[in-house]
C-alpha cells in the first residue's frame, strides 16, 4: 500500500499533535516538519533525538528568513530547506501563525502541492471550509482546506450530531474561551472575564460549514488555560428533542465522551487530568466531553454543555481533511472511521 506523504508546516502546539497524528495513521507517512526558530518544542524534539510518536524520526526543515547558524550551536541537525520540504510530500498541513500560511500557499502552487490549513487563516486561502462530520463529501479531491477553530470544530461534532438524526432549524451558543495556551504569556496574567461582541465568529462560522443551521453566539474569555466550556441550546426544525434522545445520540458518537459531575468531571481541569491519566501524550483528548447533567430541555429544545481540549481537538478533523483531499475515503462515514481507528477513538464507548 502507497502511503500519503505528509509535511507539518509550524511546530507549534498544533503542529506538534499534527505530526504525532500523521505518524499514527498506517496509510500516511510523515516526511518531515518545518519551522524558522530552535523554540523549545524544537530543542525539546532534538534532545529526545528528534524522535518523536512512536520513536519515529522527525525531520526539521527549515522556512525561509531561519537563520540556520542557531540551530548548529545548538547540535539540532537540519535536513534541508522548507521548499525542499513541499517537493517532497503530497500535502502540507499548515499550522504556521495566522497570515504566514497565505505565503505559504504560493510554496505550495508552484510545486502543484495540496495544503490544509488551520482556523486562524482567512476563509479565502482554501477552496472549502472542512469539517469531517458536516461536510466531508465538499472536501473530496480539493486542492486546498481550512480547518475550523478548536471550539467551532467541537461544537459541530455535537451540533451536527443533533441535525443529522433530529434536523435542526437553530443554535444558540455560549462560549467560555480559556484565554490562551499552557504557556502563552502574551496575553498577559489576568484576573477577569472578558467579553466580546456578539455574534461569536465560531457561530458565523458552523453557519458557513452547516447554512441551513441558524446560529447565533456571545463569546466571554476567562483567565484559564486548560479548554473552553461551550454551552448550547439547539433547536429542532419539527417536534422536539428529549433529554433521553439526545443523549443516546452523543453516546454514539466517537469523538464525544459523556461523562457526570458525580464521575467527578467537575470542570475544564478534571478533563486534562483524566487524559494524563490514560497516559495521553501531552495529556491530550481528542475527543470533546459532554455532562450529561447538563442536557435538559427547554420547551422542543435541548440544552447542553461540551468541553473544548484546544490543543488536540481540531488533529482527527484534520487527518480526516487529508483522506478527503487525497480522495484515500470519498465518505464521510468511511473517512472519519479510518481516522478514529488509527487515533484510537471511542475505545472507552
Amino acid at each position: 500500500m502507497k502511503k500519503i506523504r505528509v509535511g507539518v508546516a509550524g511546530y507549534g502546539v498544533i503542529g506538534q499533535r499534527l505530526a504525532d497524528g500523521v505518524v499514527l495513521q498506517d496509510d500516511m507517512e510523515l516526511v518531515g516538519i518545518a519551522d524558522i526558530a530552535p523554540t523549545l518544542s524544537v530543542r525539546a524534539l532534538a534532545e529526545m533525538d528528534m524522535l518523536g510518536v512512536n520513536s519515529t524520526p522527525y525531520h526539521l526543515y527549515l522556512v525561509d528568513g531561519a537563520d540556520k547558524s542557531k540551530f548548529d550551536e545548538l547540535n539540532i541537525p537540519v535536513a534541508g530547506s522548507f521548499e525542499d520540504l513541499v517537493k517532497n510530500v503530497d500535502i502540507m498541513l499548515d499550522s504556521a501563525p495566522g497570515g504566514v500560511g497565505v505565503k505559504n500557499k504560493e510554496v505550495y502552487e508552484k510545486h502543484g502541492c495540496k495544503a490544509i490549513f488551520q482556523g486562524g487563516e482567512q476563509n479565502s486561502v482554501a477552496d472549502v471550509f472542512f469539517h469531517g462530520y458536516a461536510n466531508y463529501e465538499h472536501g473530496v479531491g480539493a486542492d486546498y482546506l481550512k480547518l475550523t477553530s478548536c471550539n467551532t470544530t467541537g461544537l459541530i461534532r455535537a451540533v451536527a450530531a443533533l441535525d443529522h438524526q433530529f434536523g435542526l432549524s437553530r443554535v444558540a451558543i455560549t462560549i467560555i474561551r480559556r484565554v490562551a495556551d499552557p504557556g502563552d504569556y502574551h496575553r498577559g496574567l489576568t484576573n477577569a472575564l472578558q467579553m466580546d461582541k456578539a455574534p461569536s465568529h465560531q457561530a458565523v462560522d458552523l453557519m458557513t460549514i452547516m447554512p441551513h443551521v441558524e446560529a447565533t453566539g456571545i463569546l466571554v474569555h476567562t483567565p484559564v488555560t486548560h479548554g473552553h466550556i461551550i454551552t448550547v441550546i439547539a433547536s429542532p426544525k419539527e417536534g422536539k428533542i428529549t433529554r433521553e434522545q439526545a443523549l443516546e445520540c452523543f453516546e454514539q458518537h466517537p469523538r464525544i465522551r459523556v461523562v457526570s459531575i458525580d464521575e467527578g468531571f467537575k470542570g475544564n481541569a478534571s478533563f486534562f487530568k483524566y487524559a494524563r491519566d490514560l497516559g495521553n501524550r501531552r495529556g491530550d483528548m481528542y475527543e470533546i466531553g459532554l455532562w450529561s447533567d447538563s442536557v435538559v430541555e427547554t420547551g422542543n429544545d435541548i440544552m447542553f454543555a461540551i468541553n473544548i481540549p484546544q490543543e488536540a481537538v481540531t488533529i482527527p478533523e484534520t487527518i480526516d481533511a487529508v483522506r478527503a483531499a487525497m480522495s484515500m475515503q470519498t465518505t464521510g462515514a468511511e473517512g472519519t472511521a479510518k481516522t478514529n481507528e488509527y487515533l484510537k477513538i471511542g475505545r472507552f464507548k
